[in-house]
């Protein structure tokens, strides 16, 4: 496996790319850049690509309805030119709350967009032919009627450093995961249990991976969690930091009926306590649904506890295909994230 992490904000955008810089030394394959509705992130993983010389830098993730496929594309390759051939584009559909309140688009057709994103994407970075596309969402050059009619087949000005620059999808949904299994990369799920993967995402995965073309390998996955290592009550307690954010996405990112992180925990077999982190978090009762998350489910998304511990949980994801461990280093006294990177590296 490779040791991937999430970019943190906490100290501030500038201190976390040093920290990153510090991580790359240490061994750190990928680093992951979030967008979500702060800061865009092709600007800060620019900044990134200028900071570090190995460690790979991925787009987790680039809502699919927040730019047209041909700039997903251009600014795929530009961060692919500026890092050396280092940049992982990572997709995503995010959710109606972020695309249809913050970016005032219609959350439509989620499947379908991700397929001709990605066609879209393949198509401009190989610079075969100018680029023409007739999709069931995307039409390239646009057509007469819905526009002027002066619209022309162009092909990508500067070349690409990569005519394949990997891309990645953030999927949970049966079909979603398919989809990604079918035609990426990678896959990016969220909250993963090693454990239960196989039972909540098996069928979907084989699905997809019996229609996948032989030219693009190994379907890539990065999944972990916060990673602590040391003795004592005090080390297992740092998992309850990923409490607020498990109620955050299993209660609140979504209404009722329409959250695919609570029927992820559904799946996982923990459906009366979606329910109720659901109903509270709704109610604005934040507290009460951080408290209702079950300790079991943070300990299987975590990485924290004893080195003997740890190399169980590593194993745990190696075994259930994970090929990046995704870490969130939580270092202790005397300890650095970039020394939690090199303890990991050790174990693998």
């Amino acid at each position: 496996m490779k040791i991937s992490t999430m970019l943190s904000y906490s100290g501030g955008f500038k201190q976390a790319a040093r920290e990153v810089a510090e991580m790359e030394k240490a061994g750190l394959d990928l680093v992951w850049v979030a967008e979500a509705y702060g800061f865009d992130s092709p600007s800060l993983m620019g900044y990134l690509a200028a900071l570090t010389d190995r460690v790979e830098i991925g787009a987790a993730i680039l809502p699919i309805y927040t730019r047209t496929p041909t700039l997903i594309a251009m600014t795929a390759a530009g961060i692919d030119a500026l890092s050396d051939g280092r940049f992982h584009l990572g997709l995503g559909a995010s959710g109606p709350q972020v695309i249809e309140g913050f970016h005032g688009v219609p959350y439509t057709n989620p499947l379908g967009r991700t397929r001709e994103i990605v066609e879209i994407c393949r198509d401009v970075w190989k610079r075969e032919a100018p680029l023409v596309h007739q999709g069931k969402n995307f039409t390239l050059p646009l057509p007469a009627d819905q526009g002027t009619g002066l619209g022309k087949p162009l092909k990508i000005i500067a070349h690409p450093v990569r005519s394949e620059i990997p891309v990645w999808i953030a999927s949970l949904g049966e079909k979603n995961v398919e989809l990604t299994a079918e035609i990426a990369d990678g896959w990016i799920p969220i909250l993963f249990i090693p454990e239960r993967a196989n039972d909540v995402w098996g069928a979907p995965l084989a699905a997809g991976r019996a229609k996948r073309s032989s030219d693009l390998g190994t379907l890539m996955i990065t999944a972990g969690g916060l990673l602590a290592i040391g003795e004592g009550e005090d080390v297992l307690a740092l998992r309850e930091l990923q409490r607020s954010m498990v109620a955050l996405y299993v209660g609140g990112m979504g209404a009722k009926g329409k959250n695919f992180y609570n029927e992820l925990a559904i799946r996982y077999g923990y459906e009366k306590e979606a329910e109720i982190i659901q109903n509270l978090y709704l109610e604005g009762k934040k507290r009460e649904a951080e408290a209702a998350v079950p300790p079991e489910f943070l300990e299987l998304t975590t990485l924290c506890g004893p080195e003997g511990y740890v190399r169980e949980r590593i194993a745990a994801f190696k075994a259930a295909g994970v090929t990046h461990l995704q870490v969130h280093p939580i270092p202790l006294e005397g300890q650095t994230s970039a020394s939690l990177i090199e303890s990991v590296k050790s174990m693998m």
